[in-house]
């Protein structure tokens, strides 16, 4: 009698069967021989959308939303309960290459740009799956775009299929259209060190020079008493 055999093995990202058949002979059985092997790479795609398309997954379609700023922005402003896991971690790693990588960093961009020396949490898709099955539906935001486009990246790599990220990050999103927690706006998180007083220092010194103006302009016996009363150099 003839005699057939079928195996298959199926994932969430691919699809793969054979076929071994074997034929019968007068008086004798041939060996199987395998006819045909199909691969059929199954692909998610991640959607990117606007702020107002982003609010319409959340309360239409049930999206959860994963903040994977580091947690210094993460801090500054987030989304009302969203649930944060970093893509990029503080790097407190000592060794002397390091050091002077952060040193530099810590001189500049940390100090006028309130930004943390950071590496990739190696843990990130860990941490993920850990709080999410594959097939949950996932919108990743950070404040640029950047960052959850990396994310979705990798969380697709490694299964997850219902994946949306905000195109230009939460710097976009306009004041008002999520509830947030923090100690400024969404739009601004991204803001910190130095950067963040420059402009109360330019307005004092504006309002300073303003009423300086003004000072001689419509009092100026008096200004030139107060010119006289400075010393000479």
């Amino acid at each position: 009698m003839a005699g057939i055999g079928f195996s298959s093995a199926v994932s969430s990202t691919s699809f793969q069967t054979s076929c071994l058949v074997s034929e019968t002979h007068i008086g004798r059985t041939m060996p199987g021989k395998l006819l045909r092997r199909k691969n059929l790479n199954i692909k998610a795609e991640v959607s990117y959308v606007n702020a107002e398309e982003a609010k319409k997954l959340i309360a239409v379609e049930e999206y959860t939303i994963l903040d994977v700023r580091d947690k210094s922005q993460y801090d500054r402003a987030h989304i009302k309960s969203c649930y944060h896991v970093p893509l990029f971690i503080e790097n407190q790693d000592n060794d002397f290459g390091t050091i002077i990588k952060r040193t530099v960093h810590n001189n500049f961009s940390g100090l006028f740009f309130g930004l943390l020396f950071t590496k990739l949490n190696p843990d990130f898709v860990q941490s993920v799956k850990s709080q999410f099955s594959p097939g949950s539906k996932l919108l990743l935001v950070c404040q640029e775009g950047l960052r959850s486009a990396a994310a979705a990246k990798e969380l697709e790599q490694a299964g997850f299929q219902n994946i949306a990220c905000i195109t230009s990050g939460l710097q976009a999103v306009k004041p008002g259209t999520f509830d947030s927690v923090g100690t400024t706006e969404l739009q601004d998180a991204g803001k910190g060190g130095l950067i963040t007083v420059q402009g109360k220092i330019s307005a004092v010194l504006g309002t300073v020079l303003v009423c300086a103006y003004l000072f001689i302009t419509f009092f100026p016996e008096q200004a030139e008493k107060l010119f006289q009363i400075v010393p000479a150099s």
